[in-house]
């Protein structure tokens, strides 16, 4: 699994914002899309502060695995979009609530022979993607020899709706806060559209500046996720997870970004010990 997970792992980016002076806009908003998790009301790193905002998203990505045992059968060679929604208020100075609408797209896509391109020149394992026709599109997901998931390509679809509401619990150079969320079962399971229940989680939050050009944020937490209700019924299990962050604001109109998300990897034993 890490080989997939690992993508998400380590990100850094730049970003440029107007400012009249020196701000923090992080941390980086990157969710795990590994089409076997997202779904499990999985968390991204962010801020402790409260505020009033709204936000689009469009990510994409190219998932390959195939991988049978006696049990369970996954074989996943397909793109996915997904725009996010993002919706936040905060209410009488006093909580943040939140809303998040999620938009998916399932596709062959267009990436196979970029891809291809890339481990050939640097020489890396494609993990047996080149034995596949390029662009082919394939999303089963069986146990025991029963269908638990199948997608179809070019499916386009809503998500799992997710609610939130934060409470700032100490502020200054330090902020700390505790959220909880759940996940509305919005999204079609069997098509990989959604998990088919209410999933909940809990974390804190934290917010260090470390002088004038520095921010920190780590984030804690645990996540219960209710049953895969898709062509079959699948337990889950509850599982931790962890992630931090830290802004460097180089210029006044220039910052360096950069995440550690090993909650992924929690998330994916998790997955793997299901009943």
């Amino acid at each position: 699994m890490r080989r997939y997970i690992g993508i998400c792992a380590a990100l850094a980016a730049l970003f440029l914002y107007p400012a009249a002076g020196l701000s923090f806009e992080g941390p980086l908003q990157v969710k795990n899309q590994f089409p076997l998790f997202f779904h499990l009301d999985a968390p991204v790193v962010e801020s402790a502060v409260n505020e009033s905002s709204f936000s689009l998203g469009l990510s994409h990505s190219s998932v390959y695995m195939m991988k049978d045992s006696p049990e369970w059968t996954v074989h996943l060679d397909i793109e996915m979009t997904e725009l996010r929604l993002k919706y936040r208020r905060v209410i009488a100075d006093m909580v943040e609530v939140g809303v998040e609408v999620p938009v998916l797209s399932f596709s062959s896509g267009f990436m196979d022979g970029l891809l291809h391109s890339y481990h050939s020149a640097f020489g890396f394992p494609d993990y047996g993607r080149s034995s596949r026709p390029k662009n082919e599109f394939l999303y089963d997901v069986t146990r025991n020899g029963n269908i638990v998931v199948k997608a179809e390509d070019g499916s386009v679809g809503l998500g799992d709706i997710r609610l939130s509401i934060k409470k700032e619990l100490l502020k200054g150079d330090t902020v700390l806060s505790l959220k909880a969320d759940i996940e509305l079962p919005t999204g079609r399971a069997s098509r990989g559209f959604g998990s088919g229940s209410i999933d909940g989680g809990i974390a804190l939050l934290a917010d260090k500046r470390l002088g004038d050009k520095f921010n920190m944020n780590a984030n804690i937490g645990l996540v219960f996720p209710g049953d895969l209700r898709a062509e079959k019924k699948i337990a889950m299990k509850d599982y931790l997870f962890a992630g931090a962050a830290i802004e460097a604001a180089l210029w006044k109109n220039i910052s360096l970004l950069a995440s550690v998300d090993p909650k992924f990897a929690l998330s994916a034993y998790e997955y793997r010990r299901c009943r």
